[in-house]
């Protein structure tokens, strides 16, 4: 494009091609006026897609109904069916935040590099210009006009002045372009990643709410008293003014809750091998609560917001921890143990409380719906709340829009420290 050696020649079209990318518009060189959108056309609807949607929506409810149907009168499967499915669906979601995480950085750093590349337009657009003059009208040998070589000599003053200072320049905007241009495959990448975990986090929350409802089902008709006692505790609830009390008079004055308190009292039965004591269809603890330490799942995939003995901002400290979850998040048991309360109750919001034998509590609040039943047995790992869309008001949370977990651990009425008691990987993936 213009008569100078191969280096002056290479900074030329590097710059031309830094200019280009940098702006995103033609230099202003070659600016023209833009054409006048046309109007955009009604989008049109596509009774293929939607056909599609409907067939795979039916499809996906028949393979739900078939696994239901091949664990039907097993019950040992179909918990485990629930804890896979539960855990499966936890991983999942600790990945989507840790990619959204990684997706944040990746666009923040690209928006610096944009930064940096808009500010450097003009410099880079006004010497290129000058560059192009030179290539595209040169100075004649022998004969030319004044206005021809007055102009040469200004190209040829700035080029010379500005020449260096350019190659550093166009250097460090190719460095910064290649930077872009690997930052957005790699966010094409993340983000395609993106899709297809939340695609799959969509249908094992489907898959589970079609488990739950089935198990929730099968207890209703195991006990036909359910609705009484549920409302007979939630009335013992509104009279009390504490958790401990609330423990205390239900597990004395409501039937499946003092059912569950006399189960708990009786010693975990030793177990030949751990796979006899895991085996998924028991109905008591697998081992004594106390001995469960490093070894319990975390109740669901988040951040760690506030850990226990921190200030509550209200003078005292906090008696449990709190997680910030994705909403719609489940919500797993983190111990076997049997269901005291589930129901609402005064700034609890929505509390579940859990026997876990020994003397041993396990509290659970700020979730929106509570999906297991006042004497129901539960594994650990098995699903047991759903999160909400927006944080709810909890013991331990904190002013945010995000749903917040509350988790509290009491021994005979006492709040202890959780933190023993987290399986090791678990915990680490919490403080990360």
């Amino acid at each position: 494009m213009c008569r100078m050696d191969a280096r002056s020649g290479s900074l030329l079209c590097a710059l031309a091609v830094c200019a280009t990318l940098v702006a995103g518009v033609p230099l202003r060189a070659q600016q023209a006026t833009p054409p006048a959108p046309r109007p955009r056309p009604l989008p049109q609807v596509d009774t293929n897609a939607i056909n599609a949607d409907i067939k795979g929506a039916a499809e996906f409810q028949a393979r739900v109904r078939s696994e239901l149907d091949s664990v039907k009168g097993d019950r040992a499967r179909f918990n485990q069916l629930l804890v896979d499915t539960t855990t499966r669906l936890r991983t999942v979601e600790q990945k989507i935040t840790e990619l959204e995480g990684r997706i944040a950085t990746l666009d923040t750093n690209a928006a610096e590099i944009r930064t940096s590349l808009l500010k450097r337009r003009d410099v880079l657009a006004d010497v290129l210009g000058a560059l192009v003059r030179m290539g595209r009208n040169p100075p004649p040998a022998l004969l030319m006009r004044p206005d021809d070589a007055l102009d040469a000599v200004r190209s040829a003053i700035l080029l010379g002045a500005l020449l260096p200072e350019m190659r550093v320049e166009a250097e460090t905007l190719a460095a910064d372009l290649a930077d872009l241009s690997r930052l957005r495959g790699d966010l094409s990448k993340a983000r395609d990643q993106l899709a297809e975990l939340r695609t799959s986090m969509e249908e094992d929350r489907r898959r589970l709410t079609a488990y739950v409802d089935e198990r929730q089902r099968r207890v209703a008709e195991d006990n036909k008293e359910l609705p009484q006692e549920k409302a007979q505790a939630e009335a013992v609830a509104k009279s009390t003014g504490d958790v401990h009390d609330l423990v205390t008079r239900l597990e004395s004055e409501v039937a499946p809750a003092a059912k569950a308190a006399s189960e708990a009292a009786k010693p975990a039965p030793p177990a030949k091998t751990e796979v006899a004591a895991l085996n998924p269809a028991r109905i008591a603890p697998a081992r004594p609560f106390a001995e469960a330490k490093g070894l319990l799942p975390l109740p669901v995939a988040g951040v760690r917001l506030k850990d226990f003995g921190a200030s509550d901002g209200l003078g005292g400290t906090d008696k449990g921890i709190t997680f910030a979850t994705r909403a719609g998040a489940p919500v797993a048991a983190p111990a076997d143990g049997w269901v005291v309360y589930a129901g609402p109750f005064r700034s609890y919001g929505q509390l579940l409380i859990i026997n876990a034998g020994g003397g041993y509590h396990i509290l659970l609040a700020g979730m929106e719906r509570i999906t297991v039943e006042l004497g129901q047995f539960v594994l650990a790992g098995e699903p047991v709340a759903v999160m909400g869309s927006v944080s709810r008001a909890t013991p331990g949370g904190t002013a945010s829009g995000q749903p917040q977990l509350y988790v509290e651990f009491r021994k005979d009425g006492i709040s202890i420290d959780p933190a023993p008691w987290w399986a090791a990987t678990d915990s680490q993936k919490v403080r990360g």
